[in-house]
């Protein structure tokens, strides 16, 4: 399984001669300027909420790429409105798709539509694929939801960890303990002023607390 960073808290899992593309906010990201979303080809779109840095390119990627959409029910029927074809799922949810299998989890955090339209709730999820299982916590404040996970045996943990908005470093770390696993990707950091992180800081905590963090630059591919 190959994932590949785009910034902020957009990346590509290749898995099951699949492409699902998370989170897709590229274009309007100065740091992620020399990535062409024109050569992006999912063919699945997960959204974990409806912001902005999160939803940005999902209707020029999505249109190009005829790529189906997992959400949250809400953003799915506003993008029915527009013609474009979503699976809808809700909080504790899961689905067997031809890649694997996703189960929608709980994240702490809002979710607006760019169009003011109410999103639903914010969603992480985890990807059940070729007999690992990758957790993207989407959006989210340290939360005792995360618990619930313990006795999945994650293989990874993508989590954000710019702060402000989501969790800082010290909570992502936290988490790691609810969760039990020790590979961390982090996402959504240093696209804004407000989420400017301290690199060297961020791999010395975690690494002094046990923990494989991973911090890959844009456009960088990890093997999972």
């Amino acid at each position: 399984m190959k994932y590949t960073f785009y910034g902020q808290s957009c990346f590509e899992l290749e898995t099951g001669g699949k492409k699902l593309l998370f989170d897709p906010f590229i274009t309007h990201n100065p740091l992620a300027k020399d990535i062409d979303i024109n050569k992006l080809t999912p063919d699945y779109i997960l959204l974990s909420h409806g912001h902005g840095d999160h939803i940005g390119d999902l209707i020029t990627i999505q249109k190009q790429s005829g790529a189906k959409v997992i959400c949250i029910a809400d953003i799915g029927y506003w993008l029915g409105r527009q013609n474009i074809e979503a699976h809808g799922m809700n909080i504790g949810g899961s689905f067997n798709f031809d890649f694997g299998r996703v189960k929608m989890v709980n994240a702490i955090h809002s979710s607006t539509l760019p169009d003011g339209a109410a999103g639903g709730s914010s969603a992480g999820f985890v990807i059940y694929a070729e007999g690992k299982k990758i957790y993207f916590a989407g959006d989210t404040a340290l939360t005792y939801d995360m618990k619930l996970l313990a006795d999945e045996k994650l293989d990874w943990a993508i989590l954000p960890i710019g702060d402000n908005f989501t969790m800082g470093i010290d909570d992502a770390i936290r988490s790691t303990y609810f969760f039990n696993c020790k590979n961390v990707i982090g996402v959504h950091y240093d696209s804004f002023p407000v989420i400017k992180i301290d690199k060297e800081e961020a791999i010395s905590k975690f690494t002094n607390a046990g923990i494989n963090i991973q911090l890959p630059a844009i456009g960088q591919g990890l093997e999972l």
